[in-house]
């Protein structure tokens, strides 16, 4: 397998429309090539002293590692809550065409 600085960035929204706006403004500014959303997904954590339960949906985001701190700037402008989910995952190893995929949807990545 070749090397790859592909990472998997997990975040968390309040609807799927939000969800899919958030993708959208990072496809166009070529800081992701792929934004999976799944609805549905429910989260229970614990904030300002007391327990959430909430439903939201999942979005799965694949980019580089060299993007990652232009893309911590937009979710600071463009992710709707105060304290967004952006949890980066390494990618050890994948498809080689995928991992091209990746790098050339992400290389011309605009500020």
């Amino acid at each position: 397998m070749p090397h790859t600085d592909a990472i998997v960035v997990m975040t968390t929204l309040a609807s799927t429309d939000e969800a899919v706006k958030l993708v959208r403004a990072l496809l166009e500014r070529r800081l992701v090539a792929c934004g999976t959303v799944l609805p549905g997904g429910r989260s229970l954590y614990r904030w300002q002293g007391k327990i959430a339960d909430e439903q939201e949906a999942v979005v799965l985001l694949k980019t580089r590692s060299a993007r990652l701190e232009t893309l911590q700037l937009a979710f600071a402008e463009l992710h709707p809550y105060k304290v967004p989910e952006l949890l980066a995952l390494p990618v050890t190893a994948g498809n080689a065409k995928y991992l091209e995929w990746i790098n050339g949807e992400t290389t011309l990545a605009l500020a």
